[in-house]
């Protein structure tokens, strides 16, 4: 199926490693122009370096850390710049990590409003005027399952993403006229680093093997295993891309069928 992506530009948030990559990597493939971004100089360059050997298409890294305004508002300068217009944002970042809420400082909680509420906040604002100066286009963010099912040890994540799919939801009604369209997309237990990070801490917490505390995981799956990036990235891209005409403020949850709730 052709996505009508070749040569459109997009803008890929948190994108050197894991679910980003992947999505940056799906895009390059069907021949769009991507800038990437990480926080890592080395990383992101090996990683656009790498992905446009396998598609013979232009990656371009812009060291950011989603989280600080000045690094989004220098960011989307260097956008304006080099593409002239947007067609397609991504907006993803890292996860907030695991915390205890009775001993949870504050400087955590607002830490994650900056990483994951604002990054999406600022990335968007600035977008929908070079879309609307388009005369479309398309917004996709990267949340979780926990926006559908809260999960016990992702406290943050389960708050801030939540308020993430609202402005997203939000937005899609009032940006539809202007041929903008915004949906967001929630991975489940995607094999990842941050995820594999998690099984540690998990399984340290509840004193058992990694190994065991991993089958558990999978046997709660009803497909049986964990996702990959790549099956991720193939189902989150057809929404983010100009194929899809008439679909927007809708959540997608690529979970394998972990999630009961409708």
């Amino acid at each position: 199926m052709d996505l009508k992506l070749k040569d459109k530009k997009v803008l890929v948030l948190a994108s050197s490693k894991g679910i980003g990559r992947e999505i940056a990597h799906r895009y390059s493939e069907e021949g769009a122009s991507v800038i990437i971004t990480g926080r890592t100089e080395d990383v992101l360059k090996k990683t656009a370096a790498e992905i446009s050997s396998r598609t013979g298409v232009e990656v371009i890294p812009f060291v950011t850390d989603v989280s600080k305004k000045e690094d989004i508002q220098r960011l989307f300068a260097f956008v304006k710049k080099h593409f002239g217009v947007l067609d397609v944002l991504v907006s993803n970042a890292g996860g907030p990590p695991v915390i205890d809420f009775e001993t949870s400082d504050e400087a955590d909680w607002y830490d994650a409003f900056e990483l994951t509420l604002m990054s999406s906040v600022r990335a968007i604002k600035e977008a929908i005027p070079l879309m609307k100066e388009n005369g479309r286009g398309r917004i996709l963010y990267v949340a979780s399952t926990s926006i559908k099912e809260p999960i016990s040890e992702l406290l943050l994540s389960n708050i801030f993403r939540s308020g993430v799919q609202a402005l997203c939801k939000t937005l899609a009604q009032d940006y539809a006229k202007d041929q903008i369209l915004i949906n967001i997309v929630g991975p489940g237990r995607i094999d990842t680093d941050r995820l594999r990070n998690i099984d540690r801490q998990n399984a340290e917490r509840n004193q058992v093997a990694l190994a065991d505390w991993r089958n558990k995981v999978r046997k709660s799956i009803p497909i049986g295993r964990y996702g990959t990036a790549e099956e991720f990235a193939d189902a989150a891209v057809f929404l983010g891309s100009y194929r899809n005409t008439y679909i927007t403020g809708q959540t997608l949850l690529i979970d394998g069928g972990v999630v009961k709730s409708y």
